[in-house]
């Protein structure tokens, strides 16, 4: 299957979507088969101690997947997460960006499952993987059409 929306495309998308949270998330690389995605950390995603919070690892994991389906599918906001496992691997290299790479597992007419890989700028070691599975609105339907 072929790119839906390129990565201005998708950027664009998201930020009409989540206009509130699209400047934390960004969208770095896209090919066909994986995307690069970027959160942009700030003081609200710290946890004490200083590190990135385990919530805003899982949202990068969760918006990551999100915008690789949308990708390849288009424009499906109400596609939703329907199910996810995380694994917290390593502590984070402090207050550093957090990188994610992922990849879709399946891209089917109903299930999406994408597998993520989360990293500190820069750190050759993920600090936490994500398997997250998104249910897709059926084709032609009101809610495939929305956005």
């Amino acid at each position: 299957m072929s790119v839906a929306m390129n990565k201005d495309e998708l950027s664009e998308y998201l930020a009409q979507v989540f206009p509130q949270v699209h400047k934390d998330f960004v969208v770095e690389e896209l090919t066909e088969d994986s995307i690069t995605m970027r959160l942009v950390v700030e003081e609200r995603h710290l946890r004490p101690g200083g590190t990135v919070s385990g919530p805003s690892m899982f949202g990068l994991a969760d918006v990551c997947v999100y915008a690789m389906i949308l990708s390849r599918k288009g424009r499906q906001s109400l596609a939703v997460t329907t199910s996810s496992s995380m694994d917290f691997l390593r502590k984070p290299e402090g207050a550093a960006d957090m990188i994610a790479q992922c990849r879709l597992l399946k891209l089917g007419r109903s299930l999406a499952v994408g597998d993520v890989l989360i990293f500190s700028e820069g750190a050759d070691s993920p600090v936490a993987r994500a398997s997250m599975t998104y249910s897709l609105p059926p084709a032609g339907s009101a809610a495939a059409a929305f956005g």
